[in-house]
C-alpha cells in the first residue's frame, strides 16, 4: 500500500488542546428545588483528583524515591523520542464521528503500543486507569505529566472501583482509554473494560492502532512493548466508533467484544500492511 492511496491526515499544526465538555450532572439535596447548589463544585474536585499526584506518604523512603526516579525517567524517554517523530494519521473522521453530539471517546488500543500512544494523544485530559501499587503510581504520575488522568479506584474494589471512577468522570465530560489486552495480556486479546464502560455511560469506543516505521522490541515483556526509534515515520490508524446499548444483555456484549476485536486485528494488519511498503 503507497502512501498515495489512502486519505491521510498531517499532524503538524494539529490542535491538540481541545478543552473537555463541562459537566451537566446535579445531585439530589434537601435544597427546596431538588439540586444541591455544591454539586458542581464537589463535581470539579472529583474531576480534579484524577490529574494530580497522589500522596506517597503510604510507601517507604526508598519506594518513594523509586516512584520519583522513575516516573521522570518514562516521561524524559518518552517526551525526547516523540519530540522527533513525524506522525500521519488515517481516519481522523472517526475520532470526529466518535467526538460529536456531545459525545467523548473511550480509546482503545493494544497494550505494547502505549509509548507512542501517551505522546500523540497527549494534553487531551484522556483518564487510564492504573493501579494502586508500585508501579500503577509512577505509570500513573508520568501520564500525568502529559496531561492525561488516572483512575485508581480503591484499593480493596480493584478494578472495579477503578471502572466505576471513570463512569463518574466521563459523565463529568473526561474521555477516557483502556490498553485493552492489558495489565497482563493474554496479547492481542480485548477484554470487556471498554465495552462495559460504553455501556454505561453512552459514550462510544474509539479504537486506534500506531504503526511506528522502525523501532526496537522489549521481547522480555509480556507484551513486546514497542519503543520507536527516533526520528522514525509513525502511522496513526483509527476505526470507526463503536457504540453500545445501555439494554445490552450478555449475548449483546459478548458481540461488542469481538467487534472491538475485529475493528483492532484490521487495523493491525493496516499498520503492518504500510510498514511493508515502505
Amino acid at each position: 500500500m503507497q502512501d498515495d492511496e489512502v486519505s491521510t491526515t498531517r499532524v503538524s499544526g494539529w490542535d491538540k488542546s481541545d478543552p473537555i465538555m463541562q459537566s451537566h450532572a446535579n445531585d439530589p439535596s434537601a435544597n427546596a428545588d431538588g439540586t444541591d447548589v455544591a454539586a458542581p463544585r464537589r463535581s470539579a474536585v472529583n474531576v480534579e483528583r484524577a490529574y494530580a499526584f497522589a500522596d506517597l506518604s503510604g510507601y517507604s523512603f526508598k519506594d518513594r524515591c523509586l516512584i520519583r526516579a522513575a516516573d521522570l525517567a518514562f516521561y524524559l524517554t518518552i517526551k525526547l523520542i516523540g519530540g522527533t517523530i513525524k506522525f500521519e494519521v488515517e481516519g481522523w473522521e472517526n475520532w470526529e464521528a466518535a467526538s460529536g453530539n456531545d459525545h467523548v471517546p473511550i480509546y482503545a488500543f493494544w497494550h505494547n503500543r502505549i509509548f507512542l500512544s501517551i505522546y500523540f494523544w497527549q494534553r487531551r485530559r484522556i483518564v487510564v486507569m492504573t493501579s494502586q501499587s508500585f508501579d500503577g503510581e509512577y505509570i500513573a504520575r508520568f501520564i500525568q505529566r502529559f496531561g492525561a488522568g488516572a483512575a485508581r479506584g480503591s484499593s480493596t474494589r480493584g478494578a472495579t472501583g477503578a471502572l466505576i471512577e471513570m463512569v463518574r468522570l466521563m459523565r463529568a465530560g473526561c474521555p477516557t482509554a483502556f490498553t485493552i489486552d492489558g495489565p497482563k495480556g493474554p496479547r492481542y486479546e480485548a477484554k470487556m473494560g471498554a465495552v462495559l464502560l460504553a455501556k454505561k455511560t453512552g459514550h462510544p469506543i474509539l479504537p486506534f492502532t500506531i504503526a511506528a516505521k522502525n523501532f526496537w522490541e522489549i521481547k522480555s515483556s509480556w507484551d513486546r512493548t514497542q519503543v520507536p526509534r527516533p526520528f522514525t515515520r509513525a502511522r496513526v490508524f483509527i476505526a470507526a466508533p463503536i457504540f453500545v446499548s445501555a439494554e445490552a444483555g450478555d449475548e449483546a456484549l459478548e458481540q461488542k467484544r469481538v467487534e472491538l476485536q475485529t475493528a483492532l486485528d484490521t487495523l493491525e494488519q493496516k499498520g503492518e500492511q504500510w510498514r511493508q511498503s515502505l
